[in-house]
């Protein structure tokens, strides 16, 4: 006969396991992107330890916004890289916003996006990198489409080991189901101070999970 003390314990596991289970989403560490619309829309910033994504048409803010997180990065301690698929990155431009370059490794691809991908992986997987953005904003959507998921999910899962955050730039979505974060840039207004080009008023809008919240915000010449 079972003792009163061992019928109290499995009393208290059985209640313990009948309970409702609560599945509560893992912390996680995020990057301010210094544009605080965007900051709240992303509850702190873009996450790290995981892959994001930032889609758009050339001049809605999409490179804005990832030079913008850039420059918090770097100002923050953190360690950089610009996988940079088309020859796309301005460093001069990146600096006027703050961007610290010696925090930043460079990597010109010269066009071939197939060894942009090669690159992220090597970076990504030797870790040490806060922050790892893959530019293939120039890359033509065919190209883009080509790159497997398999190899959106070996990044994401050496981001999630090393504790970097994974940023890819695209005109469109590619990584889909691999990235938690998804941001699709419009162009709401082109900006004009008398006939020189001032910038334009953006808007970034989450979608995740069918669920889909907006941002707006000025990106300023």
């Amino acid at each position: 006969m079972a003792s009163p003390a061992f019928l109290s314990l499995r009393s208290q596991l059985a209640a313990r396991f009948d309970a409702p289970f609560e599945v509560r989403p893992p912390h996680r560490i995020h990057l301010p992107t210094g544009i605080p619309a965007v900051d709240r829309l992303l509850s702190g910033g873009v996450p790290k330890a995981t892959l994001s994504e930032i889609a758009g048409p050339p001049s809605t803010g999409r490179t804005a916004l990832a030079v913008s997180l850039l420059s918090r990065a770097t100002r923050a301690g953190e360690s950089c890289v610009w996988v940079d698929a088309a020859s796309s990155f301005d460093p001069a431009c990146a600096a006027a916003t703050g961007t610290l370059l010696d925090k930043v490794l460079w990597v010109n691809c010269d066009g071939d996006a197939h060894h942009a991908l090669q690159a992220t992986d090597l970076l990504i997987q030797a870790g040490g990198f806060g922050l790892v953005v893959l530019d293939l904003g120039d890359t033509p959507p065919e190209t883009a489409r080509r790159i497997p998921l398999a190899s959106w999910f070996r990044l994401r899962h050496a981001a999630e080991r090393t504790g970097a955050a994974l940023l890819a730039l695209g005109l469109q979505v590619n990584a889909r189901s691999c990235s938690a974060v998804q941001i699709e840039m419009r162009r709401r207004e082109t900006l004009w101070r008398g006939l020189l080009f001032k910038g334009i008023q953006a808007a970034a809008e989450s979608r995740r999970h069918q669920l889909s919240r907006a941002a707006e915000f000025t990106a300023a010449r």
